[in-house]
């Protein structure tokens, strides 16, 4: 019998890098002509995985997460991978927004994303371990075929295939 192959789906975001991107987008801010001096601040949470956001308006709540959106993306983060809430009045005309940093899959999307590799009808079997799946099967050309079928799909968080082997 043939050894079976496997890989692992993740979805990891390396909060080191979360840090490095908050820190250059706040000192961004500081020195931009159109945001020195609003008040706009941006604070890190590396325990929580959060990034809040306090600014005297939407508007310029938008602007900041766009300012830290640039610097996530030239990190390598995909955007997918932080959840931002709607804006709260924060007292007085200050708004204040929080981004949940997404680690790990939830296990309503591993058991879509099963029933997707299912749905392919090829010899491959997916199942959840925690926070992560692991696929499965005989032929690695059916793992690359898995593999591609999922990059393909959305899935409203980054994913990535580690453990090939």
């Amino acid at each position: 019998m043939a050894k079976e192959s496997s890989f692992d789906v993740v979805s990891v975001v390396d909060m080191q890098e979360v840090d490095n991107a908050c820190q250059q987008a706040s000192r961004e801010i500081a020195q931009r002509y159109d945001l020195k001096g609003t008040g706009a601040a941006l604070a890190l949470s590396k325990k929580e995985g959060t990034i809040r956001i306090d600014a005297p308006s939407e508007f310029v709540a938008g602007q900041v997460r766009d300012v830290l959106g640039s610097k996530l993306t030239r990190r390598g983060i995909d955007l997918a991978a932080v959840r931002w809430s709607d804006p709260v009045a924060a007292g007085g005309t200050t708004v204040r927004q929080t981004g949940a940093v997404v680690q790990g899959i939830d296990q309503d999307t591993a058991k879509r994303i099963a029933k997707d590799v299912r749905d392919l009808k090829l010899k491959a079997k997916a199942t959840v371990e925690g926070d992560k799946l692991r696929v499965s099967s005989a032929s690695r050309d059916t793992l690359q075929s898995v593999i591609a079928s999922l990059k393909e799909r959305d899935y409203g968080q980054p994913l990535q295939f580690v453990n090939y082997r």
